[in-house]
């Protein structure tokens, strides 16, 4: 069975990101959900924990119950690691080697297993040059990353920086699975 990361940081699109863990979990995959605090401020661990059946993992510091470190165990474990929505905030935390939270604790514990970042933010956070350069160096480390589409924002701006289609983000991961199972 393969094993997908979801990674869920502060947007409005958090939302989304039930649809991503719904459609990898109906495909087969295990689904290990990863909510930043400020993802949960959008959505709850409890509807992840509904769709995949399985824990979701909020804090850094959760009672061990099993003789295992579990952002290590996360890390090694995932065939692939995705972060839908990925905020300015969380770019730039992996972009400066900040692990100060389960979700840039397991990302920063990775090796050789292809980590998507899926960018969700206003157009002006999203063009802002500091954040252009933490995405350019990332990419330079080997981050993938699937544009944000332009359109009407939650904000009401009109522009880049929406979440890229479900559709979108799915089918990436599903391709990219396939890609290390053959």
């Amino acid at each position: 069975m393969k094993h997908v990361l979801l990674g869920v940081t502060g947007s409005i699109a958090a939302y989304k990101a039930a649809e991503i863990a719904n459609i990898l979990t109906k495909q087969g995959c295990e689904v290990d959900v990863i909510l930043t605090k400020s993802a949960q401020e959008f959505i709850t661990p409890l509807t992840f924990q509904t769709l995949t059946k399985r824990k979701v993992y909020t804090k850094m510091f959760d009672e061990i119950l099993v003789n295992e470190v579990e952002h290590i165990s996360l890390a090694k474990r995932a065939d692939v690691c995705v972060v839908a929505p990925a905020t300015a905030n969380l770019i730039g935390k992996l972009a400066s080697g900040i692990a100060d939270d389960m979700l840039t604790t397991v990302l920063t514990a990775v090796r050789g297993t292809p980590v998507i970042l899926c960018p969700a933010m206003n157009t002006a956070m999203y063009e802002n040059e500091i954040v252009q350069e933490n995405i350019r160096r990332l990419k330079k480390h080997g981050t993938l990353f699937i544009e944000p589409k332009e359109g009407l924002l939650a904000c009401g701006d009109l522009g880049r920086g929406a979440l890229a289609e479900v559709e979108t983000i799915t089918e990436t991961v599903l391709r990219y699975l396939k890609e290390k199972e053959d």
